[in-house]
């Protein structure tokens, strides 16, 4: 039987293990000196009982992962090849489902392998590497992915910074290449994609729920206003649903043809779509000089952004981006709260909703609350892991 390298868990991180955390921390382990990135490790504790099988990687999360709880159960092809047919075999509905062609096809940890993903973007996949660790195991993974699933052709996005960043490359990675922009389809609506255009896409499909249910349920007649619009999937979403009008803010030039194209491609009528190029925190006081009120307000900022008068940090100033929005939304208007920032859980981010309001001295009833959806399978527990949080918040008197 093939075993690791023994490392020493310390005891105050021995329960989180137990508990089904497969997220190894510096603090936590002993016996590290001279280990190799992807290398093998058994963690035990200190009274020498196995804990668990894992591998050696240095990255924004930790320092490595567990595999297995199973001393008998060695980490190689067969291994990968059985996590990820048991993942691809998860979202058959995924794959029948005619109107959806983009999704999360492997979710790391929350499918028994943390440290990387895979996305399928209609015959594409996209793997995001998140350590030199992981990496080792790359040859493995893809032809575990040509065992069992049917694509063309695969992209990959290195991200081995420590603090997750992207290394610029190139992005073509096995098999056919793709000639982008390709449209995928999201409940029946339908975004350009990029796979070979730097660290994004084109669209966050973590967000698939609260699209639809955007269009679905609260977008129709209302003027919206979508802030760190990217490329505008919220507001196709929105308009796809019978909004008045939309407007998209964005500090990136790229957001204006990118987010066009997207409305093009959904037949909509542009005459009623505003996609405007500026410091959101910039039209924020803009809006409230010329008066400015809308239905509704999309906040989905990144965790961490800046720009040459800005810094947002979602941790610090979540609630200081809400203060800003509440006081151009209507009376009776919603407020779409999002931020997969995973140093504070949903209790946290229902208190930076609940000050905002308060220093607004305006009341609020949460509507509805959104996570992860299924395809993005996680461990609920582990805040790294269960990162989405999507709160609808109506502004009352």
């Amino acid at each position: 039987m093939m075993t690791g390298k023994q490392v020493t868990i310390d005891e105050a991180f021995e329960k989180g293990i137990r508990n089904g955390s497969p997220l190894l921390y510096k603090d936590s382990l002993s016996g590290m000196k001279e280990l190799n990135e992807g290398q093998i490790i058994d963690v035990k504790n200190k009274a020498g009982k196995f804990i668990g099988r894992g591998y050696y990687a240095i990255q924004n999360k930790g320092i490595g992962w567990l595999l297995t709880t199973n001393e008998q159960e060695a980490i190689d092809f067969a291994f990968f090849a059985k996590k990820i047919k048991a993942a691809n075999d998860k979202r058959a509905a995924l794959y029948h489902d005619n109107e959806t062609t983009a999704f999360r096809l492997f979710n790391g940890e929350g499918d028994g392998i943390g440290g990387f993903t895979v996305d399928r973007y209609d015959q594409f996949l996209l793997i995001q590497w998140y350590s030199k660790g992981i990496y080792e195991y790359k040859e493995w993974i893809i032809k575990a992915f040509e065992s069992h699933v049917d694509f063309k052709g695969i992209y990959e996005k290195k991200r081995f910074d420590t603090n997750g960043t992207y290394v610029e490359g190139d992005d073509f990675a096995y098999g056919e290449e793709g000639q982008f922009p390709i449209m995928v389809k999201e409940n029946g609506m339908k975004f350009a994609v990029d796979l070979n255009e730097g660290a994004m896409t084109g669209i966050f499909l973590d967000q698939r729920e609260v699209r639809k249910t955007i269009r679905d349920k609260y977008a129709k007649g209302l003027d919206v206003l979508n802030t760190f619009s990217y490329t505008g999937a919220f507001s196709v979403a929105a308009a796809a649903g019978g909004s008045k009008t939309t407007t998209s803010v964005d500090l990136a030039n790229r957001s204006r043809a990118k987010t066009t194209m997207n409305f093009e491609y959904n037949d909509i009528e542009l005459a009623d779509q505003k996609i405007v190029v500026e410091d959101v925190f910039h039209y924020f006081k803009y809006a409230v000089k010329k008066q400015l009120q809308f239905d509704m307000v999309i906040l989905d900022p990144p965790s961490f952004a800046r720009s040459k008068k800005h810094t947002f940090s979602a941790a610090k100033d979540y609630s200081k981006l809400l203060k800003e929005a509440i006081s151009i939304t209507k009376q009776s208007g919603i407020i779409v709260a999002s931020t997969n920032c995973s140093t504070f859980d949903m209790k946290k981010f229902k208190q930076f909703i609940h000050e905002a309001f308060n220093k607004q001295k305006d009341n609020y009833e949460i509507l509805e609350e959104f996570g992860l959806p299924e395809d993005f399978a996680n461990i609920r527990h582990l805040k790294e892991s269960n990162y989405l949080k999507v709160v609808f918040i109506k502004k009352r008197k």
